[in-house]
């Protein structure tokens, strides 16, 4: 009985440990090659992701990560983006883009989001790489 203890306690304590080494290893990394496949598909209808690209319905995206949010010159926001406050960073693309209006009621934009997590990753790793 002891014996069997002892057993399921080291088992346990060996799961344990590699739940912890799951845990702390990095996610896979984003495919910003991908990205750009994902933003031909779903953003550029809309948007211009070239140094200096012209504005369609919706701003110019190229540099956007670090840009203040609604600060294009020559693109008329809505309110709700021009008082939205922040720079874009990649954890503020990924909430804006998996919801747009939810992150920012009132904004002009009508995309419903991206829905799958990978391509979320990889479109703000793309965006992320336009600089």
């Amino acid at each position: 009985m002891v014996r069997l203890l002892i057993h399921r306690r080291r088992r346990e304590a060996a799961l344990i440990l590699a739940a912890g080494l799951l845990a702390a290893l990095p996610a896979a990394a984003a495919d910003a090659s991908h990205g750009k496949t994902v933003f031909s598909a779903q953003c550029s209808m809309c948007h211009t992701a070239q140094r200096g690209g012209m504005v369609l319905l919706g701003p110019n995206l190229f540099g956007v990560v670090g840009r203040t949010a609604g600060g294009v010159p020559g693109y008329n926001y809505s309110p709700a983006m021009k008082a939205a406050g922040f720079a874009w960073s990649d954890e503020k693309l990924k909430d804006y883009l998996a919801a747009p209006n939810k992150m920012l009621p009132g904004i002009k934009m009508t995309y419903g989001g991206v829905k799958n997590p990978a391509q979320l990753d990889d479109l703000v790793a793309y965006l992320d790489s336009l600089k």
